[in-house]
């Protein structure tokens, strides 16, 4: 029960916030885009650069952690697609749609505080690493296989395609902040004094300001039909992904403590909000990556509570 009240109930205090004041009207509609741009477009980065710029990267990209993460993503990804087109009927981009959603944590907006409060920014290594590949891969498998079917009989060219496919992934500033971040790592570039005091000023306000963000573009995803695939959906975000990356990190490839630790609580989180503008971008399974974002989101509040107690 400590670990509900002193880990966990803090980020969804924050979340619980802003879905209030967007439901009561105490920030509008613009006001809430405001703040999430910021954070995702702004605050974030910033963290990501700063992180990324100092994180020893020798030690933490394991491959045994990025698998036993990703093989979970992947999996949990591939029965959402079996199971959208043999036993719900959705067509091919639907199920695609439902995939990505199914293995789209939300790695950094909820992942990242949950894993700090629970065991420390030291314990924070494996996060990083996952989250410097997860928009990147996880995008590119997405866009590639969704442009593909939309490319059957339109005689896309493999360039063209290849060229849609990196245009989405780096021109997001998360990802141009990883990358930034990675290069200074990789060169020694040093920075002055006072770029690293503004960089510090950015980094305390990401996480609470995404977060209170979050809450309130969370008010439009209400629930509407589709139940029975939203349940599969949360299941194997929830239960299925993290479940997987469990059994490998331990029987598999035998991960350290923090290690499993960032795996395991960074794969049982929600569909971050990334999944439905996947989903709204293509205009497929829109209701069900919608509705599965929030109920997941709130189902984590007990996943991770289970996963916290599992874990060493």
């Amino acid at each position: 029960m400590n670990a509900l009240l002193d880990v966990i109930l803090p980020v969804f205090l924050i979340i619980g916030a802003g879905y209030f004041a967007a439901w009561k009207g105490i920030v509008s509609e613009a006001a809430v885009d405001g703040v999430m741009k910021f954070a995702q477009n702004f605050a974030i980065p910033c963290l990501l650069f700063s992180s990324m710029s100092r994180l020893e990267l020798g030690t933490a990209f394991v491959p045994g952690l990025i698998i036993s993460f990703y093989a979970g993503a992947l999996g949990s990804g591939a029965i959402a697609f079996v199971l959208a087109r043999q036993f719900f009927g959705r067509s091919a981009v639907d199920a695609l749609s439902i995939a990505f959603v199914a293995s789209f944590s939300n790695t950094l907006l909820i992942g990242l505080p949950i894993t700090e409060r629970a065991y420390g920014a030291e314990a924070l290594a494996g996060n990083y690493a996952i989250i410097a590949v997860h928009s990147p891969f996880l995008y590119a498998v997405g866009i590639t296989l969704m442009e593909l079917l939309r490319a059957r009989g339109h005689g896309l060219s493999k360039p063209a395609l290849l060229r849609q496919i990196l245009r989405a992934i780096f021109t997001q500033p998360l990802v141009l902040g990883i990358t930034a971040g990675l290069i200074v790592n990789l060169t020694g570039l040093p920075l002055p004094g006072v770029a690293w005091n503004a960089l510090d000023m950015m980094v305390r306000a990401a996480i609470p300001a995404a977060l209170f963000g979050l809450g309130g573009v969370l008010l439009r995803y209400r629930p509407e039909g589709d139940m029975r695939m939203i349940a599969v959906v949360c299941a194997l975000s929830l239960i299925v992904h993290p479940a997987i990356t469990w059994g490998l990190g331990r029987f598999g490839f035998g991960l350290t403590t923090d290690q499993m630790r960032s795996a395991v609580i960074t794969a049982a989180m929600a569909p971050g909000v990334n999944a439905y503008l996947f989903a709204d971008v293509y205009g497929a399974a829109r209701r069900v990556a919608a509705s599965s974002v929030l109920l997941a989101t709130a189902g984590t509040i007990l996943t991770a509570w289970v996963w916290l107690h599992i874990l060493p």
